[in-house]
C-alpha cells in the first residue's frame, strides 16, 4: 500500500511545506498532536522505528498538498514562534469536507489544495523528521467524529464519565475478566494477530460472525476502546511481548477508496501500454 500512497507526494529531506494561516478555518478539535508523544522522558527502546512503521505501514490516511505535491501545513497561532502544523485525516470523507470548507471561506489559500492518501508510516516518519530545530512540524490527527462518539459511548458504559476523547479511537474486542481476560485474535495468513479496528461498525462485524461460527465465545465479547497515540506511546516504549502482534484495521471507507484510486490509475495507465507484437504467421 506504501508504494501507491505516496507515488506522487513530495516528501524531500526536511519535507517541503507550503504554510497556510488557517486560524478561522481549521479547528482540531478532538484531535492530538504526534510530535508530542516524542517528547518527555528518555524512550526506553521496545520496537525500533522501523517496526513501528510496520505496523502502521498498512492504514491509509489522508493529508493536503499543493499542485506539486508538497504537504501543505498550518499555524495555528498568530504568533511568531507558532510551530506549523500538518493535519492528517483519518477519514477521505472528513478530509473532502473540510477541503470544501476551506475553498468557500478562503478561496486563496485553497487554489491548488488536494487530497492525497499516504500511509500511517509516513506520517510517523513526518513526525520524527518534524523534531529537529532546523524544521520543527507538528502532526495533528482529525478523528472521524461518529468514531469518537462511539468510542465515548462505550467507555462511559464502562463508567468512565468523560467529555471529550483524547485523539483518534481504536477498538479491541476482549473477553473475560482478570486472570482470565484474553483479547481477541484472528488468524491472517499463518500469523495470529491482534486486530485493533478504526471502526467501530468494522469490530462489530468481526463479533457479528463470532456469533455465527463460536457463540460461546462471543456471548462475553466486550469492546474496548484505546487512542492511537496511546498505542503509538506504548509500541515506542513498552517491552510487551503482545506488541508484536497488534495489527491495524483501517476502515472499510478508507480501504474501498484506496482501491478505488488504483483501479482508477490502473485505467488510466491501460491505454498507454502497448499490446505485445504478434509473431508472423
Amino acid at each position: 500500500m506504501g508504494n501507491l500512497l505516496s507515488a506522487d507526494v513530495v516528501f524531500q529531506g526536511a519535507f517541503m511545506k507550503s504554510f497556510i494561516r488557517w486560524s478561522a478555518t481549521l479547528t482540531l478539535v478532538g484531535s492530538v498532536l504526534l510530535g508530542s508523544l516524542f517528547g518527555g522522558s528518555a524512550r526506553v527502546l521496545a520496537l525500533p522505528d522501523e517496526q513501528v512503521m510496520e505496523r502502521l505501514d498498512n492504514v491509509p490516511v489522508f493529508t493536503l498538498v499543493d499542485g506539486e505535491g508538497s504537504l501543505v501545513v498550518a499555524t495555528l497561532s498568530q504568533e511568531a514562534d507558532a510551530l506549523p502544523v500538518a493535519t492528517v485525516f483519518i477519514s477521505h470523507q472528513n478530509a473532502e469536507n473540510f477541503l470544501r470548507n476551506m475553498q468557500s471561506t478562503n478561496p486563496e489559500a485553497a487554489e491548488g489544495v488536494r487530497i492525497a492518501p499516504v500511509s500511517l508510516a509516513q506520517v510517523y516518519e513526518i513526525a520524527l523528521a518534524g523534531r529537529s530545530e532546523e524544521n520543527p512540524l507538528e502532526v495533528a490527527f482529525i478523528p472521524v467524529p461518529q468514531e469518537v462518539e462511539a468510542a465515548l459511548t462505550i467507555l462511559r458504559e464502562d463508567g468512565q464519565n468523560l467529555e471529550e476523547f483524547p485523539g483518534v479511537p481504536l477498538f479491541i474486542a476482549k473477553s473475560g475478566e482478570g486472570e482470565n481476560e484474553a483479547t481477541l485474535t484472528v488468524l491472517r495468513g499463518e500469523e495470529e494477530v491482534i486486530p485493533m479496528y478504526f471502526s467501530e461498525a468494522d469490530i462489530q462485524a468481526t463479533i457479528a460472525t463470532l456469533r455465527e461460527t463460536q457463540p460461546e465465545l462471543a456471548d462475553s465479547v466486550r469492546i474496548e476502546v484505546i487512542s492511537l497515540g496511546r498505542l503509538i506511546d506504548n509500541l515506542r516504549s513498552s517491552d510487551n511481548p503482545d506488541l508484536n502482534q497488534i495489527y491495524l484495521v483501517p476502515s472499510r471507507e478508507s480501504v474501498e477508496f484506496v482501491r478505488s484510486l488504483q483501479e482508477r490509475v490502473n485505467e488510466q495507465q491501460a491505454p498507454n501500454q502497448q499490446a505485445p507484437a504478434q509473431p508472423n504467421q
